[in-house]
Formats: C-alpha cells, sequence, structure tokens
C-alpha cells in the first residue's frame, strides 16, 4: 500500500480566527482598565467621602456683595489644584474620577482638568514623580498635562 502525500489544505483560517484572536488580545486589556477604574472608585480611607460639587458652590467677588455664580468644572479645577498641593495627585485624580462617575456633565471637562492637574503635578513634585501618578482618568489626559509642562 502507497501512500501519497497530499498537502493539507488552510481550512479554519477565516474570519473566526482573526475575530478570535482579536477578542484574545482586547479582552485582558478590557478587564485591565475595567477593574483599574473600579479600584479607584473604592474609598479607601474607610471615612465617608466628601461632597464632590454641589449645586451651591459660588464664589464671592471681591467688590460686590453677591455672589458670583462659577461653572461647575471651575469650582471642581479648582478644589482638585488645592487637594493636589495638599495631599498627592492621586487623590485628585481619584476625586475627578468620581466627580465624572457622579456628575456626567463633568465628562466633557474632564480631560482639561486632568491635563490641568498634571501640569500643576509638575510644577510641584517635578516630572518624574508627577509622572509616577499617572493612571487612566480621561483617556490619560494626566500624562499629557505632564508631558506638556515637562516640554
Amino acid at each position: 500500500m502507497k501512500h501519497s502525500n497530499t498537502q493539507q489544505t488552510r481550512r479554519g483560517r477565516g474570519p473566526a480566527r482573526r475575530i478570535g484572536r482579536t477578542l484574545a488580545f482586547v479582552l485582558p486589556v478590557v478587564l485591565v482598565l475595567s477593574g483599574t477604574l473600579a479600584v479607584t472608585r473604592v474609598n479607601w480611607s474607610g471615612s465617608p467621602s466628601d461632597p464632590v460639587l454641589t449645586a451651591a458652590d459660588t464664589a464671592t467677588s471681591a467688590g460686590t456683595p453677591r455672589a458670583v455664580k462659577r461653572a461647575p468644572q471651575e469650582v471642581l479645577r479648582d478644589r482638585l489644584l488645592t487637594e493636589l498641593q495638599q495631599e498627592d495627585p492621586g487623590a485628585a485624580l481619584t476625586h475627578l474620577q468620581q466627580a465624572v462617575n457622579d456628575r456626567p456633565s463633568l465628562a466633557k471637562h474632564c480631560a482639561s482638568i486632568a491635563r490641568a492637574l498634571g501640569q500643576a503635578a509638575v510644577r510641584v513634585y517635578g516630572p518624574t514623580r508627577a509622572q509616577s501618578y499617572a493612571r487612566p482618568v480621561c483617556d490619560t489626559a494626566f500624562a499629557t498635562g505632564v508631558a506638556a509642562a515637562h516640554s
């Protein structure tokens, strides 16, 4: 009995295999990012979280007795910049993420606030230490702010 050398065709390497490979690559990335965001949302201090932002947040002008309303994103940015100087950028970024989760209307301002935090962190901590606080809040805008301030 003589065996013939037949070449096997490349079956099974169509779209299903490509989809499988794509899922094998994308799924772990999604799981890591969602886990990171879940961990940053947890209040690790044990104390109740402070109020993120209220509608009554206003600032008074020096010459007028009336309260001047400021935009919520400006109030939040100023509060987080103060927190960055008093504590560390990690705490400010955590509270930024909490504020955006609690008030989705702030999401469009998240990147600019995170960039401002990154620039302020470079001024306070230096570029190397500031970069160590980077995390995936607002699509890495904090790291972009660090890089912009370092250039």
